[in-house]
């Protein structure tokens, strides 16, 4: 293939793996969080652990799987996410692996405060990521303060707490409203009673507050500073500092405006939330699950479609701004990486 298409192409792997972690990972959180929320005692609380119990950590193959597809299709994205995110991103790993020790230790002893500490611990470590993510892509919406010298080494210039500002903390509620939403919608499937009823609570909140939040952000990047990239070749070579970036405002919503097809990925976001609280109601849990996930899928690719072709502008040199087209791996590692993933990836899949 063309470097241009093995590029796109993988823009919408790396994507599609993404949305799978939060999909099939989300919900295994989202039970993660409710379990301490809806759980009034320590059956209930272990009734819904053991729903996700025989899954969960095979789920988290698609987290795995994405975070390598980065490093290896985008090396320049890793570089320069590590220098501004980093603190961010050890406090992901560290949730992540507290995750596996409070399911595999929790019922090892008997007592009630062994087993409720534990729980907080899986309360805690299932809310950090979704939280986190949330607030990366409201930065990357925003801009990240960081340049490129001429060797291409990336040079972070932004603080910690300046990550943690008013959109990027709403982008966050957003994708952990969005996790519980789903996580409750699994356990209406997987529960009855008086457990099922709060779950059915949950979900019903947590989709008010997703639609809410969605509109509200979008609200947001509507009036915010975008970035339009000039001079840019699509088969041209990973170098980013060989462009022209203009920052305008409600710039991010051109590529709407561009393909108008693309105006259906919000409609999603907003279709699936609405359709998951109807169905949630009606008790009809694996429809709500079904449209939670396609909410989900609306949201995650509203944003990777405003921002096409940037994937980590930068706001204090945009010239530094990384592009699916600039910042890739070689074509020829794209390609074989390409022929490794076709067949491993249903290998994956079927396990």
């Amino acid at each position: 293939m063309d470097y241009e298409s093995i590029r796109f192409i993988w823009w919408l792997l790396v994507g599609v793996l993404l949305a799978g972690f939060v999909i099939m990972d989300g919900h295994d959180m989202g039970v993660g969080i409710l379990s301490l929320i809806i759980g009034k005692n320590d059956t209930e609380r272990r009734i819904a652990i053991n729903s996700v119990a025989p899954h969960w950590d095979g789920n988290q193959v698609w987290f795995i799987t994405g975070g390598g597809a980065i490093f290896a299709a985008w090396p320049l994205i890793y570089s320069a996410a590590f220098s501004g995110f980093y603190i961010a991103m050890m406090a992901v790993l560290w949730t992540l692996f507290l995750r596996p020790v409070a399911f595999e230790y929790r019922s090892k002893l008997k007592q009630a405060q062994w087993r409720k500490s534990w729980d907080i611990v899986l309360f805690v470590a299932s809310g950090v990521a979704p939280l986190v993510f949330g607030v990366a892509f409201g930065n990357l919406l925003q801009g990240v303060p960081f340049h490129l010298d001429n060797d291409l080494r990336a040079f972070y210039s932004g603080g910690f707490f300046a990550l943690l500002n008013p959109f990027a903390l709403l982008c966050g509620l957003l994708s952990l409203a969005m996790i519980i939403f789903h996580g409750a919608n699994y356990l209406v499937i997987r529960t009855e009673g008086a457990l099922q009823k709060r779950a059915h609570n949950a979900s019903f909140i947590c989709g008010i507050i997703v639609i809410v939040l969605f509109a509200i952000d979008g609200y947001f990047v509507s009036n915010m500073n975008g970035f339009i990239a000039t001079n840019l070749d699509p088969n041209g070579p990973s170098n980013p500092l060989l462009k022209t970036v203009i920052i305008s405002k409600g710039a991010w919503l051109l590529n709407y405006k561009l393909y108008p097809i693309t105006i259906i990925l919000p409609t999603l976001g907003f279709l699936g939330a609405i359709l998951g609280i109807y169905f949630v109601r009606k008790n009809y849990g694996v429809r709500a699950f079904i449209c939670s996930s396609v909410s989900m899928l609306g949201i995650i690719f509203t944003v990777g479609s405003a921002m096409f072709p940037f994937l980590m502008p930068s706001n204090t040199d945009p010239r530094s701004s990384l592009t699916v087209w600039d910042c890739t791996s070689s074509e020829h590692t794209l390609n074989i990486m390409l022929i490794a993933a076709l067949i491993f990836t249903p290998i994956v899949l079927l396990y």
